[in-house]
């Protein structure tokens, strides 16, 4: 398939995607966090597509993708992902993902083994951590009384350090762009997918080499996937000094720098195997 944004029908939905790359080059995938698009990889496919295929597309109810009829699942959310890579003939995928993605790139690596060769997975996590449930619904609840407009306002005061808006870091406004145009409903279904899941018992069982990557100021973040970490056979840590839940966005350079690392490991040990 040509390179550019195209749209494809699979699991009843038709969902956007973009492909950038040499064809023939090792697979890169690429999935987006709740109430952003397929955007937040800019800064991912301008420094990796010179040799790397890259898939990303939009997770349902966001950015392009059509919005589904009813709650999401986590289970539904991997079962996405593997039905875009089946549609497309890829196999043996480096699968990237953030918050929302990265629990999509977990479990999907955790159940299709054969579709993933390796993971990196940013400011997310493998079950729904206390309390998250009540959270999630105060999100939701916020949403649906306010909009989303005024949802995106509140969610980057979280999701960047207080460094990044005093510099006025040019991601602020473009997450909230995205947040801001995200369908209620497409929010809404894939935050249910996140108030009530748990596949923590899978990590172990994992046995891609993984890279877990947290900004240093997104709360409790980077010491829930330092403790992922220990329980993943095949995992580095690596943290984000000064950014928030979005690295990639807020400080595309050393998140860039972390994943280059990893993945000259990542040939380094194959070569050797």
């Amino acid at each position: 398939m040509t390179n550019g944004t195209q749209a494809v029908r699979v699991n009843g939905l038709l969902f956007n995607l973009r492909l950038d790359g040499p064809e023939g080059a090792p697979w890169m995938v690429f999935s987006n966090s709740l109430v952003t698009n397929l955007s937040v990889w800019d800064e991912q496919v301008a420094c990796f597509a010179d040799r790397y295929r890259i898939l990303r597309y939009d997770q349902r109810g966001h950015g392009g993708t059509e919005v589904p009829p009813g709650p999401a699942t986590l289970d539904g959310l991997a079962e996405d992902a593997a039905a875009l890579m089946a549609h497309l003939g890829i196999r043996g995928a480096v699968f990237a993902g953030v918050s929302m993605g990265a629990a999509t790139a977990l479990l999907l690596a955790a159940r299709r083994p054969d579709l993933v060769s390796a993971v990196i997975a940013s400011d997310g996590q493998a079950g729904t951590a206390p309390g998250g449930a009540e959270a999630w619904q105060e999100r939701i609840d916020l949403a649906r009384a306010r909009g989303m407009a005024a949802f995106a306002d509140a969610t980057v005061k979280r999701w960047f350090s207080p460094a990044a808006a005093e510099a006025g870091n040019p991601a602020i406004p473009r997450v909230r762009e995205m947040i801001a145009t995200t369908p209620e409903a497409g929010f809404v279904a894939c935050a249910r997918a996140l108030q009530s899941y748990d596949f923590r018992a899978e990590l172990p069982g994992l046995r891609q080499p993984v890279l877990l990557v947290a900004g240093e100021m997104d709360g409790a973040m980077p010491g829930t996937m330092r403790g992922m970490a220990g329980a993943i056979p095949e995992a580095r840590f690596a943290e984000i000094p000064g950014a928030g839940h979005i690295p990639c966005l807020e400080a595309p350079g050393a998140f860039n720098a972390a994943v280059e690392g990893f993945l000259a490991e990542v040939r380094d040990e194959g070569g050797r195997g």
